[in-house]
């Protein structure tokens, strides 16, 4: 069979075809690297256009990073899928979803456990950045938690919760919240780890 063996090559044309695909005219120049890779982790030019933003996340992620700020993911497939020999500080990735404290909590307050994960970040939430890839009520309570005046800000938000229950409305509200964080999101059902993880490979070269 003929086909293209060369992986460099293979890269190059894929990354080629989505730029000449996706009409990136209206995207700021900081944010397509983004754009283009969470159209190559997935195969669908058409999620682009449901791409939703504010302010400059992957600039905000990337100076994070190169501070040396951990990412704080809500699922570890997220984790697993974040290229860590690409980090620019070997940056901490942190994954609450299987603190013993996090079953109690969620037992306790008949709530997700995801959802309880999420109050485990506190102590690191502070210019970390966030890269939801599976529960809509991790979204949510961080979403909460953030209306409070003492919870500390983020530096950036990458949101692609998925699934058919609470996952389009948990992003809704990310965009309606008014935050003072920048994020980008996915509006409707689609998501999943595979685009939380690719939106930080995406941020760790900065914008280029």
């Amino acid at each position: 069979m003929d086909y293209l063996k060369d992986p460099d090559e293979i890269y190059r044309a894929s990354f080629a075809a989505i730029r000449d695909l996706v009409p990136l005219d209206g995207v700021p120049e900081s944010l397509r690297p983004l754009v283009v890779r969470l159209v190559h982790a997935c195969g669908r030019v058409e999620i682009a256009s449901s791409l939703r933003w504010a302010g400059d996340p992957a600039g905000a992620a990337h100076k994070a990073l190169v501070a040396g700020a951990p990412i704080l993911v809500d699922a570890n497939m997220v984790g697993a899928g974040i290229i860590r020999a690409a980090l620019p500080a070997e940056n901490q990735i942190l994954c609450t979803i299987a603190d013993e404290r996090a079953f109690a909590a969620a037992k306790l307050q008949a709530t997700t456990r995801s959802s309880a994960a999420v109050d485990l970040w506190m102590p690191s939430l502070g210019g970390a950045v966030v890269a939801i890839g599976n529960a809509p009520t991790a979204l949510f309570r961080l979403l909460e938690l953030l209306q409070l005046p003492e919870t500390p800000k983020p530096a950036a938000i990458l949101a692609f919760p998925v699934g058919f229950i609470g996952a389009a409305e948990s992003k809704d509200a990310l965009i309606a919240s008014g935050i003072d964080v920048p994020f980008i999101t996915l509006a409707g059902r689609e998501g999943g780890s595979a685009l939380a993880a690719a939106a930080v490979n995406a941020v760790t070269k900065g914008a280029g």
